[in-house]
């Protein structure tokens, strides 16, 4: 049985619209024009036990509403959504207590309480024993590196600190499925590499079922082996990283150095400039031709490096986006 398993869920919300101006406001009291917005539109898909998964989309492709409701906090327009074999929106307890939901620009820590009296609170709202609340405590602060952060005000802390321990708060009871909506969003680089790092020790020690929602390609590249990609609802593409950029970008980037400093003119014959940098040059060129112009440049130039490399995973997102133009009103 799959862990997760999502049949032609839909989410559809009605919005009213007025134009501006006091006629207009006492018209709406009369007859409101009103239209449909199709926020999750059809999607299907299933997730096994322990898979990392990718879950990509521009900002309202419906990422975050399609989470909420795999963890219950919206009903579904139509669809079956199942997780650990439980109805989400039935809300039941034994559910609750194996899944946990982080979001990255909500807070669920007291803001002018040390973080460990949410924790506290978390232990008895998940019924976890003296025993096991200070074991899961002591492996997530060292997994984190947290030191004694816990016992410091939460509005004390900075944004990675705090992150870290929404993380603990969120992972306290030790949770079969997990659900990150942009959990790296704000940090910076060296602090979302930490948080990378956590995530695949707690999946792979775990075997905790996770959706990953993130706007940093990076965290995608480096967690998931599988991705799915939704825009306005519609689901694009479902399947392996590597296929996707195979599938839908048909030219590979080379990247040269020089001994020498070299013009651009003596590359626009070979490829689409990317840029020219005193002695690199970067430019594309489709996959059945990259072999020939890699020995061409061999044969003709001095090179002091030389790299053929897939485009970058924001480039491949681009594309299919552009490819599936969808509406998402009616």
């Amino acid at each position: 049985m799959k862990t997760i398993y999502v049949s032609h869920l839909k989410k559809y919300y009605r919005i009213f619209k007025r134009r501006e101006g006091l006629l207009s406001a006492f018209k709406s009291l009369v007859s409101r024009p009103q239209h449909t917005v199709k926020a999750v539109d059809d999607i299907s898909f299933s997730i096994g036990e322990g898979e990392l998964v990718g879950f990509i989309g521009p900002n309202g492709a419906g990422k975050t509403t399609t989470l909420k409701c795999l963890s219950g906090l919206l009903y579904p327009s139509a669809g079956v959504v199942e997780v650990l074999g439980f109805k989400p929106f039935k809300r039941n307890n034994n559910y609750l207590k194996q899944i946990s939901l982080v979001m990255g620009q909500k807070n669920q820590l007291w803001w002018d309480l040390p973080a460990m009296e949410s924790l506290r609170l978390n232990k008895e709202i998940y019924d976890l024993t003296e025993r096991q609340f200070r074991e899961n405590l002591e492996e997530l602060s060292q997994l984190l590196e947290v030191g004694d952060m816990a016992k410091v005000p939460v509005r004390q802390l900075s944004l990675g600190q705090r992150m870290k321990m929404e993380l603990i708060a969120a992972l306290i009871h030790h949770p079969k499925v997990l659900f990150l909506d942009e959990p790296t969003i704000g940090l910076d680089i060296v602090m979302q590499k930490k948080m990378r790092d956590f995530i695949a020790g707690y999946n792979r020690n775990h075997k905790a079922t996770i959706i990953l929602t993130s706007h940093y390609m990076a965290d995608v590249k480096e967690l998931a082996k599988r991705v799915i990609i939704i825009d306005r609802g519609r689901l694009l593409y479902d399947g392996n990283l590597t296929d996707l950029i195979k599938k839908y970008a048909d030219h590979k980037v080379i990247t040269a150095h020089f001994e020498k400093e070299v013009k651009s003119e003596d590359f626009r014959k070979l490829g689409k400039l990317k840029s020219v940098n005193g002695k690199s040059v970067s430019f594309t060129v489709s996959r059945n031709r990259a072999k020939a112009v890699a020995v061409d440049l061999l044969k003709n130039y001095r090179i002091r490096d030389f790299e053929i490399e897939e485009p970058e995973l924001e480039d491949v997102i681009s594309i299919i986006f552009q490819s599936h133009p969808v509406s998402h009103q009616v």
